[in-house]
């Protein structure tokens, strides 16, 4: 633990909480845009503005406010009393933010497939998909505010 962080503790909790929600925002966002992506043409010019947006979004918004979560959360963690590394809370929330990561790979790599026209997955795919970052903020959630063990 660092000692010195502890005069910053409120700024690293604004900080990283501002930042989940910016990414939880795209994690949310994006496959929706996929949602859309796939009722259009491909090479149709309303293809061409879905990969604009999903680029954008993807690598302007989702990429730096997860690499802010991932800051701010670390500083979090390294701040004396923020975290009892002996209880399970920590290893269940720690796995929710993994699982958020990993969905959030996979959506750089469904977004890549949309780039060059080889997207092969229905709507309804990305439509299920959505509701991951839902399950995995939940349980991100409940572990931080209720700890239940």
């Amino acid at each position: 633990m660092i000692e010195g962080f502890l005069p910053f503790l409120a700024w690293f909790k604004a900080l990283h909480v501002m930042s989940l929600i910016a990414w939880m925002a795209g994690l949310f966002y994006l496959p929706r845009l996929f949602v859309y992506h796939c009722q259009v043409t491909p090479g149709s010019p309303e293809s061409e503005r879905f990969k604009i947006m999903e680029r954008k979004l993807l690598r302007q918004i989702m990429t730096p406010a997860m690499i802010c979560t991932f800051l701010f959360g670390i500083l979090l963690a390294l701040t004396p009393g923020t975290v009892d590394w002996h209880a399970g809370w920590w290893y269940t929330k720690i796995a929710g933010v993994l699982g958020l990561a990993g969905f959030h790979g996979a959506c750089a790599s469904w977004r890549r497939q949309f780039q060059s026209d080889r997207n092969t997955r229905p709507e309804n795919f990305y439509r299920a998909a959505n509701e991951i970052p839902t399950v995995l903020m939940m349980i991100v959630v409940i572990m931080v505010i209720v700890r239940p063990f």
